[in-house]
């Protein structure tokens, strides 16, 4: 009998994910094949106002990672999709659909366990996967705590290591909020990237809500790109509606924001 499919964050966590939120636990637990995962929510804030690396920023958003805007009270969906990637990994693909007064923006990436522990996780980013990122994972205090170790650039078929001295590193939590929605509680992400020297390059912060459901259209692909490609389509199949943003929803800013661009 083959064993049971386990989620990414299984096969590295193991059994510390059962210090999580059951909400939580749903979460990072495995994708039941038919199934995708569907959330949706609303994150207080997202970009940067440092308007010097929206060029840098453009060359992500190409490439479905980053985006150069500074908004507030972002209204967002994510899909995620079980897969097995060309070289047998389990996969979870995420397809993260950003509402913004500019008009909608996808990020795309996909979580591997690579090697059996906590240091075992890589972040594919973006549709063309050209850059991936090494995680460290932990559970704390019955928080998910993920920690880049090394950001890696490919070029033609390899992969290389961006040096420390430059390279940049993120920092994310996911817990349950029970003071969100009123008191009645929602999961919360922040992620943040920082960089040596430069500081704050990005963030994001928001609560949202998340559940299984079955898919609506079946596909025979196997390869990671066409499963990326139906993760998409299954995202905007969903397409649920945006959810409501607070009426104090903030464009992008044209001013420096005082508290957030006192760094080089």
């Amino acid at each position: 009998m083959a064993p049971a499919p386990r989620s990414p964050y299984e096969l590295t966590v193991g059994s510390g994910l059962d210090d999580l939120h059951p909400v939580l636990r749903r979460y990072f637990g495995v994708v039941p094949a038919g199934h995708r995962g569907h959330g949706s929510g609303v994150f207080e804030v997202v970009g940067t106002p440092r308007r010097w690396l929206w060029p840098a920023l453009r060359v992500l958003a190409a490439q479905q990672i980053l985006f150069p805007v500074w908004q507030k009270n972002v209204p967002f969906t994510v899909v995620n999709a079980p897969l097995t990637d060309r070289d047998g990994r389990t996969a979870v693909v995420a397809v993260r659909r950003f509402h913004f007064l500019t008009g909608p923006a996808v990020m795309v990436d996909a979580i591997t366990a690579e090697n059996p522990g906590p240091d075992g996780l890589v972040d594919h980013l973006g549709l063309g996967r050209r850059f991936r990122v090494r995680l460290s994972a932990r559970v704390v205090r019955g928080e998910f705590h993920l920690h880049s170790r090394s950001v890696e650039l490919r070029i033609g078929r390899h992969h290389f290591a961006l040096p420390r001295a430059v390279a940049p590193r993120l920092a994310l939590i996911e817990r349950f909020d029970d003071a969100a929605d009123g008191g009645a509680g929602a999961q919360r992400v922040t992620v943040h990237l920082d960089a040596p020297l430069l500081g704050r390059l990005y963030e994001y912060t928001g609560t949202f809500h998340y559940e299984l459901r079955p898919e609506t259209a079946a596909g025979t692909e196997t390869e990671p790109e066409a499963t990326e490609a139906a993760a998409t389509e299954a995202a905007a199949a969903a397409d649920e509606p945006a959810p409501a943003a607070p009426t104090s929803a903030e464009p992008e800013s044209t001013e420096p924001d005082p508290a957030g661009d006192t760094r080089p």
